[in-house]
């Protein structure tokens, strides 16, 4: 017997690492010193820094994977990867300097796997990290035919007097929300369920058959199924850009993933503040419309699973508000006034959704 017919190709693995080496290569940074196809990638703290401190985060991209398999959509799913952590690591201040991935799977498919990856590298790209290593499994029996799972993780820097946190956010602070992209890669259980319901399947038949109406600002060539894969957004090199123009502006950052709003903006509070929300503020994505409707979601649920719009909010002194919006919108961001910081009291909640009177 073979390792092949135990079901483990290492020539489609070898295929593979061949595909993936051009486009690590297009991700490299001058700090990298060896990646991809050693035991161990090498990187450098960047020069300029008096007291680095190196920031680390991973995560996965959850259960979207499974409408990436039922829509056979694999070209995006690897730039949500990406962002999940460096958008993570960037609400403490830090410029991602590497990432790393982990890409398992029963049976190994060069071609997805090549499409997995780039979706990777275009992360890479957008974010300014280097992907400079990661780890192909294949193990039969584990996975169903055609289904991977995926992990990643990223390394970053931070100067160590520049690290964002609770401790500066202050009674007054204006709240800056950026807006998502869509659904980024939280909540997908429910989307799925809602999805099932309202389309009797998943798949790109059913999904390309629904038309949203026109009523919710959805344009003709915005199907569906492109709606609910929207990959996430990076914020990476447009908040740091902000930090660098507006060094003392930004107490906090806060990136809405699982949990939504009022799960992740209590994790940037001092326990005496609380944050007072207009969901008047900022226009609702109208795919998140839709699912609301179709599954009879109410608000409150709403805003615990889904970042409803917002993918990033930012804890800003109020005046220099205005110059912080400023910046991030030449950046090419969509950013509103989504409410303030005000003290807490008694109250149980340190986030309260308030609509305008």
């Amino acid at each position: 017997m073979t390792y092949r017919d135990a079901g483990v190709d290492i020539d489609a693995g070898d295929a593979l690492v061949d595909r993936i080496k051009p486009l690590a290569r297009a991700t490299l940074r001058p700090e990298v010193l060896a990646g991809i196809g050693g035991f161990g990638a090498l990187c450098a703290i960047p020069s300029g820094y008096q007291e680095p401190i190196l920031v680390s985060g991973t995560d996965g991209v959850g259960t979207k994977l499974k409408l990436a398999f039922a829509l056979n959509r694999h070209n995006t799913i690897g730039i949500d990867l990406v962002a999940m952590s460096v958008n993570d690591i960037l609400v403490q201040g830090a410029q991602p300097l590497f990432f790393l991935d982990y890409f398992a799977t029963g049976r190994l498919s060069v071609d997805t796997g090549a499409a997995v990856v780039a979706g990777i590298a275009e992360g890479c790209l957008q974010s300014g990290c280097a992907l400079i290593g990661g780890e192909t499994a294949e193990m039969p029996g584990m996975y169903a035919d055609g289904e991977y799972d995926l992990a990643g993780f990223a390394v970053g820097v931070v100067e160590k007097s520049q690290i964002l946190s609770s401790q500066a956010v202050a009674e007054g602070d204006c709240l800056l929300g950026v807006l998502s992209s869509g659904f980024h890669s939280n909540g997908y259980s429910l989307v799925r369920a809602v999805l099932q319901k309202a389309c009797g399947g998943i798949s790109d038949q059913a999904l390309q058959s629904v038309r949203l109406p026109p009523t919710l600002g959805v344009g003709p060539d915005q199907t569906l199924d492109a709606l609910v894969m929207a990959p996430t957004r990076i914020y990476v090199k447009s908040v740091l850009a902000a930090l660098k123009a507006h060094p003392q502006a930004v107490h906090a950052l806060a990136h809405i993933t699982g949990g939504g709003i009022t799960g992740n903006l209590p994790r940037v509070l001092p326990g005496h503040l609380l944050a007072e929300v207009n969901p008047d503020s900022w226009p609702q994505p109208p795919v998140m419309q839709w699912i609301q409707a179709q599954g009879q979601i109410n608000a409150q649920e709403m805003f615990r699973v889904f970042n409803c719009g917002i993918g990033m909010v930012a804890a800003v002194a109020p005046d220099q508000a205005d110059a912080v919006a400023a910046t991030l919108t030449m950046q090419g961001e969509r950013v509103y006034r989504i409410g303030s910081v005000r003290p807490r009291g008694t109250h149980a909640d340190q986030v309260v959704i308030r609509p305008s009177a």
